[in-house]
């Protein structure tokens, strides 16, 4: 991850045999007969995989490090997402915690709990913890609410998305009583307003025919707030319903009471739509009164798409690893955002939790994530690849014609000519587009994808070797672009980090002797800057890249394309084998631009297991690389495979690239150690790690990373990357 701001849970399966009986028949299940009662059900197997119980104090989500502790739920892309209220939150009771929305590329809350809904009785409220306090649950797809009102009235709330604008809320109450109830209902809520001007007076509530609405004032708050003025949070009642506002707090009541007679039930539906754009706001009304005309069609499809969700995350994984798959799925589909603003297909965002994080697609990540998604949901993988080549600069760039076929970093929903100060061009990412392409591509067996991507994903290798190969040797560097912001040496070299990804790492630091060369066309055209460095990584994946483009070549029909990448592939990886790997240290290792020699001085990093992913490494050198990765004092810690070898002097277990596990590297560690017959030392490294990584076999978050010594969490909760690899580690796959 690049351009950061200062970088930086308990079970609740208290589910009775009333809450197993309803979740056993799915949807608003109708509660089983009495007899029924005596042989309750166990509670569902992926029941609160993670902890989605908080409350929120403020607008502004985050601590310190600007993480959200509340872990929160979204789906099908949408921009707003939900909690469930802390048991014992009587306050809370009756609605969930929320929405969290994005303004633009920030996340908020915009109440504590927006539609908390009452019921009456002769004008007389009844108390939702009548007959105890509620249970709630998160389920693959849904949140559930169980009251029991005492005398024979329970209350089932459930929220689940049905457009990616839109939650579906559903609010059945139910007579089990002996005599009929007559019950009113009504709905309350309140802003939250951040604390700072001119956030504060952004939300604006207004009352509607059919609910209540937020309107967004016009804030252009670079590094915290950015809203155009034509955003709306919606509230839509399927029911005549009346709305009054007073100040930061509505209350929206239903025209009529409803009638139960015994055994009898009436769901009160409503929808929250969160849009952007005036086009996108009459759009999606006319999506919700579709929503509530066929509420039960809408819950079916979506449980029915979540099973197959399940079904696919969990293929192949052992029972016992299965609730860890459902967490990654969770988490990644929490993390996908629809196409908004400049971005212009679905993709998914490294972390809702994690203020930097929210709103914008990174390329590598991207890479990384549509591996794991193309298990669940190959069309969502392919639009996550989109989402990024929509970038790719063309040979028409007005403003970097030199860097034709170039990806981003990173895209946002604002781009720099809309004030987006998160958009990156200073530099790309390492080259896995291919690898990720095949991979989905697999799932998926969609040919006319590869059609698509194959032209594209040339022009993003041609790159690398015109702009980044400053010694024309065949061997690549990572650098910087020919960018406003990279206007010195210490820049360029910052650059250089980010675009490699790792971007702390001793490798790249200026105190052990990495500097930044230009790179010139041959009509002295300034290109862009190259550190004086051969990367070892880079230069693995570029040849597993074009092992990977010869796949596409010959399965679209282009067989002499196939030949010459399959020739170029082996060239680069003879290449890397036979510069790159020093007998002395047993290990892989960066190289100095002119003297070809590998910098040891600067440790071991877990870049160096990289070639036997790739296939690169020789038999001996791979065997050499296992000694290392499965040695306690190297890089088989408690959590195994730290960014920096143990024994190394700038081992730092906590210090970003310098130390921490990174999920990504691990799967490549993993992935080679199987790839050249190393598959009990691969098993038995996994198990170390999903048994000491916190968080992973309860109901914790997924981190971006975690210390190696201890297995304590560090750094974003929630991520997606690490949940996207999860996938193919916990089923055994390269």
């Amino acid at each position: 991850m690049t351009r950061r701001r200062d970088r930086h849970i308990t079970a609740r399966r208290h589910l009775g045999a009333l809450t197993a009986l309803l979740l056993a028949g799915g949807a608003l299940a109708v509660p089983q007969t009495a007899g029924a009662h005596g042989h309750p059900k166990p509670p569902p197997a992926y029941a609160d995989v993670l902890d989605l119980h908080g409350t929120p104090t403020a607008a502004q989500p985050g601590d310190d490090e600007d993480n959200n502790p509340v872990t929160v739920f979204a789906d099908r892309g949408a921009w707003h997402a939900y909690a469930l209220p802390e048991a014992g939150d009587k306050d809370a009771y009756g609605g969930f915690s929320g929405p969290l929305y994005i303004a633009q590329e920030y996340p908020w809350w915009l109440s504590k709990s927006f539609s908390r809904i009452r019921l009456t009785e002769h004008g007389r409220s009844l108390d939702l913890a009548a007959g105890g306090a509620p249970r709630s649950t998160s389920l693959p797809g849904r949140l559930l609410q169980l009251y029991d009102l005492g005398r024979g009235l329970r209350l089932t709330l459930e929220l689940r998305f049905a457009t990616d604008r839109t939650a579906l809320v559903r609010a059945e109450v139910r007579n089990t009583g002996p005599a009929p109830r007559t019950l009113g209902a009504d709905w309350t809520g309140s802003l939250l307003r951040p604390a700072d001007k001119p956030m504060r007076d952004a939300p604006t509530l207004t009352a509607t025919g059919s609910g209540v609405g937020v309107d967004f004032a016009k804030v252009r708050e670079t590094w915290d707030y950015l809203t155009d003025g034509t955003e709306r949070f919606e509230v839509t009642h399927k029911d005549r319903v009346r709305t009054t506002v007073d100040g930061d707090t509505y209350r929206t009541e239903a025209a009529r009471p409803v009638t139960l007679a015994p055994g009898r039930s009436h769901s009160f539906d409503w929808t929250e739509s969160y849009t952007f754009t005036a086009a996108e706001r009459t759009k999606e009304r006319a999506k919700a009164r579709d929503v509530l005309a066929r509420p039960s069609a809408v819950v079916s499809a979506s449980d029915a798409r979540w099973r197959g969700y399940v079904d696919g995350v969990t293929r192949g994984v052992p029972a016992d690893r299965r609730r860890t798959a459902v967490k990654s799925l969770q988490t990644l589909v929490t993390n996908w955002r629809s196409a908004a603003g400049q971005i212009k297909h679905d993709g998914i965002t490294p972390s809702i939790s994690y203020k930097w994080f929210t709103g914008g697609i990174w390329a590598w990540d991207t890479w990384k994530q549509a591996v794991g998604t193309a298990r669940f949901a190959p069309d969502l993988a392919e639009s996550q690849i989109r989402s990024m080549f929509d970038w790719q600069i063309r040979p028409d760039s007005t403003t970097r014609p030199q860097d034709a076929g170039m990806i981003p970093d990173v895209i946002f929903y604002n781009d720099p000519e809309r004030g987006g100060g998160n958009w990156n061009e200073r530099n790309s990412k390492p080259p896995l587009a291919a690898w990720a392409v095949w991979e989905v591509y697999t799932k998926s067996g969609d040919r006319a994808f590869l059609r698509e991507m194959y032209p594209k994903l040339v022009a993003y290798q041609d790159w690398w070797y015109r702009n980044r190969d400053h010694d024309r040797d065949g061997l690549a560097e990572y650098g910087a672009t020919v960018d406003p912001a990279n206007d010195s040496p210490e820049e360029r070299r910052l650059a250089a980090a980010w675009e490699s990804g790792m971007d702390n790492a001793p490798r790249f630091d200026a105190t052990l002797g990495t500097g930044v060369v230009a790179n010139e066309a041959a009509d002295g055209l300034l290109l862009g800057y190259s550190i004086d460095q051969e990367s070892v990584d880079l230069n693995s994946y570029l040849a597993a890249d074009q092992s990977y483009l010869a796949r596409i070549a010959q399965a679209i029909g282009h067989g002499a394309d196939a030949g010459r990448w399959k020739r170029r592939s082996t060239a680069t990886s003879a290449a890397v084998r036979t510069t790159m790997y020093d007998t002395a240290d047993g290990w892989f290792h960066d190289t100095a631009l002119g003297t070809g020699a590998p910098l040891t001085a600067r440790g071991r990093g877990v870049e160096g297991a990289v070639p036997l992913w790739t296939g690169t490494a020789s038999a001996a050198q791979a065997r050499a690389v296992r000694d290392r990765l499965t040695d306690p004092a190297e890089f088989a810690t408690a959590v195994p495979f730290p960014t920096v070898a143990k024994s190394s002097p700038y081992f730092s277990p906590t210090a970003y690239w310098r130390g921490p596990v990174w999920f990504d590297q691990a799967y490549f560690a993993l992935g080679g150690l199987r790839r050249y017959g190393y598959g009990k030392d691969a098993d038995a490294l996994t198990d170390q790690l999903l048994t000491h990584a916190s968080g992973l076999t309860g109901n914790g978050p997924i981190m971006e990373n975690y210390d190696p010594t201890t297995g304590a969490p560090l750094n974003s909760p929630n991520f997606s990357w690490s949940a996207a690899l999860l996938l193919p580690m916990l089923t055994g796959d390269k």
